[in-house]
């Protein structure tokens, strides 16, 4: 039997009506806070215009170079790093997300928060408190791949010892160093509870995916799109019930899918894999998630009654 908000958010959006779908519970779950506000709120609160992306990039590298000419070190130090935060928690409670998953890489805890994890917690915590008390708020422990693994697993020492965590994830250039270098790491993830999850299959192959699922034992897969080539692969996670958090206008603009329309998640979903919808770095990307299944909707790719289904995974409501 439908809910009432599995019926508001149908009707909302067969209707495109996006200030409905702000209203409605949904989650996400692959958004780097860094870049997770608004321009527009960064404007309110700086003074500053960041200008909208107006053509696809084709690298991680292009990102990084648009990212640095159009926001530089507007959050280079620690309270500009606190509104950072702030902004994300204000997007996010904005656009009706109940379940939000972000925090803050390991090497950010020695150059902002002057290697006082306790610090690093309550400046997040005291965020969400006075902007997003009602959001589900799951802490993730950020992991850089151009990191040197044995920094990382100092680096990551305080964040294992505190019960706060959620999750951990992976992410950065794929081809930057063999996945398996980070199973000890993994492992002690693992062995503390913790939902492990790492960016794999958005610029990788297909085998990428099943690699970084087996060599970490994951339980979420960051994109994960390139899954779609492989009939065996998609059919494996499946099988193995491997959620993919896909972030489709991102997959775009970083000229990985041709355009929405030719977007794989409908092949991943129709291969009975959870899928979800995702932001990604708004300040780029400039996509909320009620915005992303619009796109999704008027692309044509599912009906409303699917991405209800989508908009639940997220949720956890199966």
């Amino acid at each position: 039997m439908m809910s009432d908000y599995d019926k508001l958010f149908i009707s909302a959006i067969e209707n495109r009506d996006i200030q409905t779908l702000k209203l409605i519970p949904k989650a996400d779950l692959h958004n780097h806070f860094f870049l997770g506000g608004r321009r527009e709120y960064i404007n309110k609160r700086l003074g500053i215009t960041i200008p909208h992306l107006s053509n696809k990039l084709h690298s991680m590298d292009e990102m990084h170079t648009w990212v640095e000419k159009n926001i530089g070190d507007i959050f280079g130090t620690t309270d500009k790093r606190r509104l950072a935060i702030e902004a994300t928690f204000v997007q996010a409670n904005d656009d009706g997300v109940t379940v939000l998953e972000i925090g803050d890489d390991v090497w950010a805890n020695g150059h902002f928060y002057g290697g006082n994890v306790n610090l690093l917690i309550e400046t997040f915590q005291e965020m969400q408190e006075m902007f997003a008390p009602k959001i589900e708020f799951r802490f993730q422990i950020g992991l850089s791949r151009h990191c040197p693994v044995n920094m990382l697993e100092e680096w990551i020492v305080p964040f294992l010892d505190k019960d706060c965590f959620f999750s951990i994830d992976l992410y950065g250039d794929e081809m930057a160093q063999p996945i398996k270098n980070f199973k000890p790491i993994y492992r002690k993830a693992k062995e503390k509870g913790l939902l492990l999850k790492a960016h794999v299959g958005e610029w990788g192959c297909a085998d990428s995916v099943k690699e970084a699922v087996e060599e970490l034992e994951l339980n979420e897969v960051q994109h994960g799109i390139s899954a779609y080539k492989s009939p065996a692969i998609m059919n494996w996670l499946a099988d193995n019930k491997i959620q993919l958090n896909i972030c489709p206008t991102s997959n775009v603009m970083l000229n990985r899918v041709e355009s929405i329309k030719v977007h794989p998640i409908k092949t991943l979903f129709d291969h009975g894999i959870k899928v979800t919808v995702n932001s990604d770095d708004i300040l780029v990307f400039g996509q909320s998630v009620s915005q992303e299944f619009i796109n999704l909707y008027d692309a044509g790719l599912f009906n409303a009654k699917e991405l209800n289904i989508i908009r639940k995974y997220g949720l956890g409501i199966q």
